[in-house]
């Protein structure tokens, strides 16, 4: 391991020193002292095995809790709104009607009810849902872009302090950036740094000629002319070197070196390969933009990448989550069946491939919506509670954890913050999530602001 990344990421103490002494120092790395010191918190029997990836799908505008996950039935009208329920796998749990696929694997799936968080602009709540941090320059809508000094995201920081074996990504993220005005926040490494980035997939997995051009040699360039060529980008970084941007110059070879050894792999070629997979299973999760990228998801975790993420969202549009008119016309029509038949879809297909107990799939918006209707038939911004839905890693299937009040509008048992929630994604990669991580100034930021919800797990 770099020296560099052991400074940066790590501080020792006497104690800590003593307890992994015994391993000799050949044995001492950042990644069996994280997990020695998550062992070590944690009561004897409490931690189910780790996880070997995370598929997050990120639901962008904001999707209504009370017309998915939350329903009030017996609220009026106003609050309920326009949907009814069905039953579901798990006798008494009923979901919306507009859920019929999620219905079905409820009882693989537990539904956080009391997320909430201070945050009530996109932007800003974007940062909450995607890195468990409430952002520096607080409730703003248009954050500057994204910066060197953010607090990383979740795939960045697991890229960070876990090892990479460098077949394949450790970090995808995909059908495309996200934006709202500016690059939505908390996509990025931020302080971590360009080498820690996401591989970020910018291509429709439905399209027809969906392919990742990254990954091919540009015209008649063979592997050994590839090498040629790094020889010669190693000269450039070089000449960097000399004119004193020698960080820079660093983070960027990591990068580069990420590159060409992904131009190296076929198993991510193949991965990436979506035409591989038979039509059978393509239209499972839906011929749509967003069914084909979970479905690439789960190719990507399948073949050892680490943390997927999903962004279903369209620029600017109204083909987002924020249903500010039109609420159930929306969600009904355009938003929940690509959604409900994907999710539902991913769920059985890792159950059916025996992945399903080693990858945390986890939807999240980055807030819900009002529980009152509006005069458009919208619902507003919501970020006082809402709700995520978690399927495998260990997850205790079938449950509600937390609840709302009546009306739905704020957490009435178990509250849980973006942070408990980084907590528990960190804490199931084995990894102590009270870590501290060191940014470009040498502040110390603690790697997740709460705790890990144990009381989901077996």
């Amino acid at each position: 391991m770099p020296a560099t990344r052991l400074t940066r990421a790590t501080r020792f103490d006497r104690r800590t020193l003593l307890r992994v002494g015994g391993l000799g120092l050949a044995g001492l790395n950042l990644r069996s002292l994280l997990r020695g010191q998550a062992a070590a918190a944690d009561p004897l029997g409490a931690r189910p095995p780790t996880i070997r990836s995370c598929i997050l799908v990120f639901y962008y505008g904001g999707p209504s809790h009370l017309d998915m996950w939350d329903q009030k039935p017996d609220a009026p009208r106003e609050v309920r709104g326009e949907f009814g329920s069905i039953a579901t796998s798990v006798p008494g749990r009923s979901l919306s009607d507009q859920l019929p696929h999620c219905a079905r694997v409820m009882d693989r799936l537990a539904i956080i009810r009391s997320m909430h968080h201070p945050m009530r602009n996109h932007n800003s709540a974007a940062v909450e849902a995607l890195c468990g941090r409430t952002p520096a320059g607080g409730d703003l809508e248009l954050l500057a872009n994204n910066s060197a000094t953010d607090f990383p995201c979740y795939g960045s920081a697991l890229n960070y302090l876990l090892p990479n074996s460098g077949q394949v990504p450790p970090h995808v993220a995909l059908p495309h950036v996200m934006y709202n005005v500016v690059v939505l926040p908390g996509q990025t490494a931020g302080f971590l740094g360009s080498a820690y980035e996401p591989w970020q997939v910018t291509r429709d997995p439905n399209a027809p000629d969906f392919r990742i051009s990254e990954l091919e040699l540009p015209g008649r360039l063979s592997l050994a002319g590839l090498e040629d060529r790094q020889s010669l980008l190693n000269i450039v970084d070089r000449q960097f070197a000399r004119q004193e941007k020698l960080a820079e110059t660093a983070a960027m070879d990591d990068y580069y070196q990420q590159a060409f050894s992904l131009l190296r792999s076929t198993a991510v070629r193949e991965a990436f390969d979506i035409n591989r997979e038979h039509d059978t299973t393509r239209e499972r999760y839906g011929r749509t933009t967003h069914g084909q990228s979970v479905l690439l998801a789960r190719r990507l975790v399948e073949s050892g990448v680490r943390m997927v993420c999903v962004y279903d969202h369209v620029r600017n549009g109204l083909d987002n989550w924020d249903t500010h008119v039109d609420n159930f016309g929306r969600l009904k029509k355009a938003l929940l069946p690509p959604t409900d038949r994907a999710f539902a879809a991913l769920v059985e297909d890792l159950t059916e491939r025996g992945l399903l107990d080693s990858t945390l799939v986890i939807g999240i918006g980055e807030f819900g919506r009002t529980p009152t209707i509006n005069s458009s038939g919208g619902r507003d911004h919501w970020p006082d509670c809402f709700s995520v839905v978690l399927a495998g890693g260990g997850v205790h299937g079938g449950v509600n954890y937390g609840s709302s009040d009546k009306l739905g509008a704020y957490p009435e048992t178990d509250p849980v913050t973006p942070g408990d929630l980084a907590a528990t994604i960190y804490w199931r990669f084995g990894l102590d999530h009270a870590h501290e991580l060191h940014d470009g100034t040498g502040r110390p930021q603690r790697l997740a602001a709460g705790e890990p919800i144990r009381k989901l797990f077996g």
